[in-house]
């Protein structure tokens, strides 16, 4: 790597293997990063509502935070499967960070959300430029495993009362899951059918190849139902048709409010990309840069910020995909984005999806 402050963003000890291409000069685009990145952002769209939804955020500002985000993270990436964007856990922690502060679903919320994505993102910058990148190598594997199973329960139970089609009174997340299960009387079976249609197809999908759509051909379905059928059950309505609005008018009276949530989102939600980003690189016998991988993910998150959207990271699943597809280098990313972006004109044609395909 040439000399400068990027000369900062490297480990002192790497697998063995051949280096990976530098930030500059950056590697050549190949073909298999096209088909990689249009594949990816299939799967991406309708995931990015429905984490978006996690977060207590309206579906529509997930397809903010999976534009402009994987286009910023692949300037610097140092993996070149990992894919950015709306995650399940950073969703969860980003709604656990705001709940005290706002009602979920408000301006004031949606606002909030992305003054903590530009929070994380100079917790993250920095640590990479001062190359303290090592720490993610001091997460230990049970504290990670424990976590994200907690994670994964919590996510479960705060999906349940939208897969029920059930409007439980406010709460914590667990009680809103037990009314939603203690009512049955308040169930909307359209809902809870799409739902298992959906799940059904999603797994079917996935034994067939892990490149198959399933995601995307439960939303079409979901889509087709909502739009001839007479569905009176929850939808995911207004979807504002444009490029994301881009603006730094934010609640920085609460940036106080925000700064230990947002380091900590910083370090627990950049253990899943660094686990991605490690794993492959053991595959390939390649090196891996954590600190090159802070900066990645925290322009990310500025991006995510200043665009309307909310923090970001990286995804096992769409990484997967990614690498399944073919992609060769760190733009397959950038074509996801860009792909996202391309279809932010036309994001009304979701409006009809039943929010119990998303849960």
């Amino acid at each position: 790597m040439s000399s400068g402050w990027f000369s900062t963003l490297r480990l002192r000890q790497r697998p063995p293997g051949p280096v990976m291409d530098p930030v500059f000069p950056p590697p050549r685009i190949r073909a298999g990063d096209v088909v990689a990145g249009v594949a990816v952002a299939l799967v991406l769209i309708p995931q990015s509502l429905a984490y978006a939804e996690i977060a207590g955020l309206p579906a529509y500002v997930g397809l903010f935070a999976a534009a402009l985000p994987p286009v910023a993270a692949a300037i610097v990436a140092s993996s070149p499967y990992l894919q950015t964007g709306p995650v399940a856990m950073t969703a969860l922690l980003t709604y656990g960070a705001l709940k005290p502060l706002a009602t979920p679903g408000t301006g004031e919320y949606i606002a909030l959300a992305a003054l903590l994505a530009l929070v994380v993102g100079i917790v993250r910058v920095i640590i990479g430029l001062v190359g303290a990148g090592v720490i993610s190598y001091f997460m230990s594997r049970p504290v990670v495993v424990g976590f994200t199973s907690g994670a994964a329960i919590l996510i479960v139970a705060s999906q349940i009362p939208t897969l029920f089609g059930a409007a439980p009174p406010d709460g914590k997340i667990l009680y809103r899951a037990g009314w939603a299960l203690g009512n049955p009387d308040t169930w909307d079976w359209p809902s809870i059918v799409l739902a298992l249609v959906a799940a059904l197809v999603i797994e079917i999908g996935r034994r067939i190849d892990p490149r198959v759509p399933g995601i995307l051909i439960a939303v079409g379905i979901g889509l087709v139902y909502g739009s001839v059928a007479d569905f009176a059950g929850p939808a995911v309505a207004d979807v504002p048709a444009g490029l994301p609005p881009f603006s730094l008018a934010l609640p920085w009276s609460s940036l106080l409010d925000l700064l230990l949530p947002g380091v900590v989102i910083a370090l627990v939600g950049f253990a899943e990309a660094s686990a991605i980003s490690r794993t492959y690189a053991t595959q390939d016998r390649a090196s891996w840069d954590a600190n090159r991988e802070f900066v990645s993910q925290g322009l990310a998150n500025l991006a995510s910020g200043v665009s309307g959207g909310f923090p970001v990271g990286g995804s096992f699943s769409r990484s997967s995909i990614n690498k399944a597809s073919g992609a060769k280098t760190r733009w397959s990313g950038a074509i996801t984005g860009l792909a996202v972006l391309a279809f932010l004109p036309i994001a009304g044609i979701l409006e009809p999806l039943p929010r119990s395909v998303l849960a």
